[in-house]
């Protein structure tokens, strides 16, 4: 038996991309930095439990069946959203303390890079094949 590599409809992970920039706007635009706080939690969950609410109530809306749209990777969507939870996380942690210069970084790293893989190009899927690249290299040398 083959094995079936397992993806994620497109449009549920642009979705989930918007829901991360919208937030980090949003949080900049008002001063409240437990806006952060659903797409931390949507990731968190998706990591931890295979369910990411953004991403399950998005794919209510899907028009065509789910295996019709292009697929995305999903190892490669848990190694991004990885990064995603981390800046968020530590966004939201840096907004509470008082660290502003700190809470703006991550959260802009975090709305930056959602915002670049909307356009087309994944900051994730790079680092993630520079990794690859050095693990291999490395165990090529062993």
């Amino acid at each position: 038996m083959a094995n079936i590599p397992v993806s994620i409809p497109r449009p549920l992970v642009r979705t989930n991309q918007w829901s991360i920039v919208l937030s980090v706007l949003a949080s900049w635009l008002t001063g409240e930095a437990w806006i952060l706080a659903t797409p931390l939690l949507a990731g968190i969950m998706g990591l931890l439990f295979g369910y990411n609410p953004i991403m399950r109530a998005a794919k209510l809306f899907l028009r065509k069946n789910p295996a019709d749209y292009i697929p995305e990777d999903w190892e490669q969507q848990q190694f991004n959203q990885v990064i995603a939870v981390a800046c968020l996380a530590l966004g939201l942690i840096s907004f509470l303390l008082g660290w502003t210069a700190a809470g703006y970084v991550f959260t802009a790293m975090v709305a930056l890079s959602a915002f670049v893989a909307i356009l087309g190009f994944c900051i994730g899927c790079f680092i993630r094949f520079q990794l690859n690249q050095y693990k291999y290299r490395k165990s090529y040398k062993a």
